[in-house]
């Protein structure tokens, strides 16, 4: 009887956990929807599976829990990433439409799973709990086995399948047919020539500046900064230092010493004639 009861009752650290984690993987799936670049989403996605694997350790699914983590938040979660990256999502995300009424066939899809899912909520029944212990009472890893290999082969299978067709649609995705024949060093040359471009290979960064970081640029005889001498990706992000300033100061005032100097040889000879003429 009242292992019966216990199976029923909810203990105040479960309940706290439930709605605490809870709420949170309620949040980052609607963050997984609703964020609009690719990489966060993908970040969110991570985040309520593992919320979801502290579930699975929670109520004695230890199995499924360490599949959870290892599997489909170190794996998956990672093959996502690396697709993200192979396709190219910059930080400007497009957000125009690719397919025209996408937008509206993904709403009517959601709001038909959705109905869907609230249907089979409302007619689950909880007249006959029996929790975890009926399925683990071989193991948990036996009975889970039991059950995809027997009763749910089909979906097991079909989720296989999905995941092979993900995976073969990246590569599409990445692959770029050539439709054009390489260029030669010497084509690549020649055009460089047309178009009025650098012909030299391009100058180090912190030529003439003192420094050697690649994050300055490389400044010319003037003390302007030179744009070849850094990376475009650098440049982008706003990640140059600027030493042309000081680098101008020091240039006016060694131009500075330099015509004293000048003017004080130009007054030395002049004076020792005087004095020559004068001894005499």
């Amino acid at each position: 009887m009242t292992a019966q009861l216990a199976a029923y009752s909810t203990s105040t650290g479960e309940a706290v956990q439930f709605w605490i984690l809870g709420t949170i993987a309620v949040i980052g799936a609607l963050c997984t929807v609703f964020m609009k670049k690719a990489v966060h989403s993908a970040l969110c996605l991570a985040g309520t599976m593992i919320i979801l694997a502290v579930f699975y350790l929670a109520n004695g699914a230890y199995f499924l829990g360490v599949v959870q983590i290892v599997v489909y938040t170190g794996a998956i979660m990672m093959l996502f990433l690396f697709v993200v990256m192979l396709v190219g999502v910059t930080a400007a995300d497009s957000l125009k439409e690719t397919i025209k009424g996408q937008r509206w066939l993904a709403l009517l899809c959601g709001l038909g799973f959705g109905i869907l899912l609230i249907a089979g909520i409302g007619n689950a029944s909880l007249k006959e709990f029996s929790g975890i212990g009926q399925a683990n009472a071989n193991g948990n890893v036996e009975g889970i086995a039991s059950l995809i290999f027997t009763k749910y082969v089909f979906a097991f299978e079909i989720t296989g399948a999905l995941l092979i067709t993900a995976a073969v649609g990246a590569m599409v995705l990445t692959h770029r047919e050539r439709t054009e024949r390489a260029k030669t060093q010497r084509e690549l040359a020649e055009q460089r020539v047309r178009d009025g471009k650098y012909l030299p290979p391009l100058p180090a960064p912190g030529v003439y500046a003192r420094h050697n970081a690649v994050d300055i640029a490389g400044l010319l005889p003037d003390g302007t900064p030179s744009e070849l001498t850094v990376s475009k990706t650098l440049r982008e992000r706003g990640q140059i230092r600027d030493v042309s300033t000081e680098a101008l100061n020091d240039l006016k005032a060694l131009e500075q010493r330099a015509e004293e100097r000048l003017e004080r040889g130009a007054i030395e000879p002049a004076n020792f004639k005087r004095a020559e003429e004068a001894s005499k």
